[in-house]
């Protein structure tokens, strides 16, 4: 919120501030070719042989800069682009996993438009709560943690059929340019069915370059790598939420 209002604030004061510059450049340009010279002169002589004629000087030059000035802060005083809300790319969810603490993913809002509103979507309506991680590798070296099967909710995470569960939407591979290194959050899909994307999607827990053009990495953990490395098979999410939209 903090930058909506500072945001506003500058706007705000270039608006004016040029509204002001504009006003008054009319008025200095017709004071300037009106006013009589300075009377500095001390004869007849000496005195200007037409009283409106303009000074000649430093005045144009300021004229000119003053100009320059108000047209620069038109753009920032008047656009109509304000933003209201903060940019999509800000855009974040908080993960809370059970006796664990919380992992904040920023979402590549920009790159992957259409796997990060299905993703909003869901966590909008509840669906990741109370589900638990139901693949977790490590071994032989950290790899991935997974979930978004509502399966998963209860019952034994052996069971053939769990990581199988969604909501039955397809969402296509998204290429956003973005690689499988640690942190990074990939969007499952079943084997050999690139287009085929759902609700569930995985932590990255060691680089895994192989995985790069095949799964669309849509987000990035910002905030507690430490809890995402400390993840368990069968650990709860308690809630998953958006920090800001």
């Amino acid at each position: 919120m903090a930058t909506v209002v500072t945001w506003r604030n500058s706007q705000r004061v270039a608006r004016y501030a040029s509204a002001a510059l504009l006003v008054r450049l009319p008025q200095m340009i017709w004071l300037r070719l009106t006013k009589p010279a300075h009377k500095r002169h001390t004869s007849q002589a000496e005195r200007p042989v037409h009283s409106a004629r303009l000074n000649i000087g430093i005045y144009p030059m300021r004229l000119f800069i003053i100009a320059m000035i108000a047209l620069a802060l038109l753009p920032f005083g008047w656009t109509k682009g304000r933003p209201e809300r903060l940019r999509p790319a800000d855009t974040s969810i908080k993960v809370e996993v059970e006796g664990r603490g919380d992992i904040v993913i920023r979402l590549f809002t920009k790159e992957a438009p259409k796997t990060t509103s299905h993703i909003l979507r869901l966590v909008k309506s509840g669906f990741y709560n109370g589900q638990r991680f139901h693949r977790v590798e490590r071994q032989p070296r950290p790899y991935l943690a997974w979930f978004g099967d509502p399966n998963s909710k209860s019952g034994d995470l052996d069971n053939p059929n769990i990581g199988k569960g969604g909501t039955g939407a397809k969402i296509p591979y998204e290429n956003t340019g973005r690689n499988h290194t640690v942190g990074a959050v990939g969007l499952a899909h079943p084997v050999n069915e690139k287009d085929a994307g759902d609700s569930q999607f995985y932590f990255v827990l060691g680089a895994a370059s192989f995985l790069d053009g095949n799964y669309t990495v849509f987000g990035q953990v910002v905030s507690g790598q430490d809890v995402m490395q400390r993840v368990q098979r069968g650990d709860r999410v308690v809630s998953v939420s958006i920090v800001n939209d």
